[in-house]
């Protein structure tokens, strides 16, 4: 860990490490969270991540390695630091027959370092920061699930933060939820905030994610902007034509691999094949090309390629 990382990065870490007896949770993770990123903590359920995240914010102790947050090392700094951070970690308690409005402020209530004089004032605004102003006098039981889950966030924003670390936000969530819950965040990033947001949702970190980390059996195995890890990822092309079988010989022929023929299109991974020979190579063998793309990586297939296996898309 370097002191010019420690000082641009919100969140960094060195050798992070965290055993449970025999059981290594976490193993020498180097995570690095650029300032004004939304940084997808990517993994498949018990990956490490919400281990990882319960260190970061000081609930459990790690084993071995250090930890930086918002340029302090922790947990020394950790009384001063954490005034800074809002989190979403297995969420508040509500009580169901309590409004929004009178949850935040039981909340707000028990933070020491809150102002009394001006609770109501950061309490609207944090309502209606989530999009829930209008139902901040309807009671808890009645909220949604999606509207249940903004609150928790709305909770996170009661004092000023700078960086945001919300594990499975979208936890649970319909679709109409998670779409609230991905806008906020969208939002939160956009008006200045860091957020850290872990999910095992690919789908979901491929829609708001700046940057991404990859955790599996408890290690990072990469880490990057989300448009580089792409890019690093294998190719894939794929060929229209009426002629699959004598398109996937010349395709062998030309050095690509793993192709799949399907009727009417044949695919392949690119390798380090120049893309400007395919075409020029089926015209000559009198394959007719009806069409040509190089297909983006999805993160299914960047995940695939880091770990050699997958794991729920969706949900």
């Amino acid at each position: 860990m370097t002191p010019d990382s420690v000082e641009a990065s919100p969140v960094v870490t060195s050798g992070l490490t965290k055993r449970f007896r025999r059981q290594v949770a976490v193993d020498r993770i180097d995570l690095e969270v650029p300032a004004g990123a939304v940084y997808g903590f990517l993994g498949p359920n018990g990956s490490g991540k919400t281990t990882t995240i319960r260190m970061l914010l000081g609930l459990i102790s790690p084993t071995a390695g250090e930890i930086s947050l918002l340029g302090s090392w922790m947990p020394s700094a950790a009384r001063t630091v954490l005034r800074r951070v809002g989190s979403l970690v297995e969420g508040p308690a509500f009580h169901p027959y309590l409004s929004g409005r009178a949850n935040l402020a039981r909340l707000d209530a028990a933070d020491r370092f809150s102002d009394a004089h001006s609770s109501r004032r950061r309490i609207d605004a944090a309502l209606d920061r989530v999009g829930l102003l209008a139902a901040a006098d309807k009671r808890y039981r009645a909220y949604s699930l999606g509207m249940r889950q903004r609150l928790a966030i709305a909770n996170s924003l009661l004092m000023p933060r700078d960086l945001l670390v919300l594990d499975e936000p979208t936890n649970g969530l319909d679709p109409q939820g998670t779409r609230e819950v991905r806008h906020l965040i969208s939002d939160l990033a956009r008006d200045g905030a860091t957020v850290l947001v872990s999910s095992h949702l690919l789908a979901e970190v491929d829609q708001i994610c700046s940057h991404v980390g990859v955790m599996y059996e408890g290690r990072l195995v990469a880490q990057s902007p989300l448009s580089e890890l792409r890019a690093d990822a294998v190719q894939t092309v794929r060929v229209d034509t009426d002629r699959t079988e004598d398109a996937a010989r010349v395709l062998s022929e030309l050095g690509l691999s793993e192709i799949v023929t399907s009727p009417g299109y044949v695919t392949a991974a690119l390798g380090e094949v120049a893309v400007e020979k395919i075409v020029p190579n089926l015209v000559s063998a009198y394959v007719p090309v009806l069409g040509f793309s190089v297909l983006q990586p999805s993160l299914e297939d960047v995940f695939v390629s880091l770990t050699g296996e997958g794991f729920d898309v969706s949900g």
